[in-house]
């Protein structure tokens, strides 16, 4: 993956890059990150810059440096604003399962007059369409839509994208999650969410529709996500 200084000091998208694989299972609790020689191959970057990525990563608890041995990943739980229960996918980590995510398109889309999303967000959003795949197979189609000024300056370069987790961008953008809301139903594959997933088109799929609100009341963000729940259940997880 291609970092450049224009996203910012090089040492936080290592070190950003690196959390959000921790985070989503790529390196699982227990096990070694590569090390800092394979880091600084796979970044271009120095040995300087990947050992402050490491040492952030160490001071927030995520791994701990061992000589010898190599660096441990510790913890793959973050702290969230949003809720005190775990997200889904902190879930499906913790059942030791292997998330990634694939940015398919990101840009400007014009809404149309008298939709819901245009009645939500004015007349243009940014929209990013993205694929989670686990365990190596499709499991979710999602698409975002946020308010047009939300991510300017954050398109990618040269096909690269230029972040690894939406809402820890909208926190670098001092906007500051509060809670979300979501509706479940079921309904019809796309032949789009069909191609992408691997099934027929008209498969039924479990479909999430998410309202992000920031500590205003303002509406951040809308998505809807297509899940292959036949690969996983959806899970949720209740504090008391």
């Amino acid at each position: 993956m291609t970092i450049t200084r224009k996203k910012g000091p090089l040492y936080l998208q290592v070190k950003k890059i690196v959390k959000d694989r921790i985070l989503h299972g790529v390196y699982p609790l227990g096990g070694h990150i590569p090390s800092e020689p394979q880091l600084e191959q796979e970044f271009n970057v120095s040995k300087m810059t990947v050992r402050n990525a490491i040492r952030e990563l160490a001071d927030e608890g995520y791994v701990e440096k061992k000589s010898g041995i190599g660096t441990i990943v510790l913890t793959n739980t973050p702290v969230t604003r949003l809720s005190k229960g775990k997200r889904f996918t902190e879930l499906l980590v913790e059942e030791g399962h292997r998330l990634e995510k694939r940015l398919l398109k990101v840009g400007n889309e014009r809404l149309l007059p008298g939709t819901e999303l245009h009645g939500l967000l004015g007349p243009e959003a940014v929209r990013i369409e993205r694929l989670y795949v686990l365990d190596d197979q499709p499991y979710i189609h999602i698409q975002h839509y946020l308010a047009a000024a939300t991510l300017s300056g954050a398109e990618p370069e040269a096909g690269e994208p230029a972040f690894e987790s939406l809402y820890d961008l909208l926190e670098e953008q001092d906007i500051v999650l509060d809670n979300f809301r979501d509706a479940f139903s079921v309904g019809p594959a796309s032949a789009e969410t069909a191609r992408l997933l691997g099934v027929s088109i008209g498969t039924p799929l479990l479909v999430r529709l998410r309202r992000t609100y920031d500590v205003d009341g303002q509406l951040v963000e809308y998505s809807v996500g297509y899940y292959q729940t036949e690969l996983q259940n959806y899970l949720v997880s209740y504090d008391t």
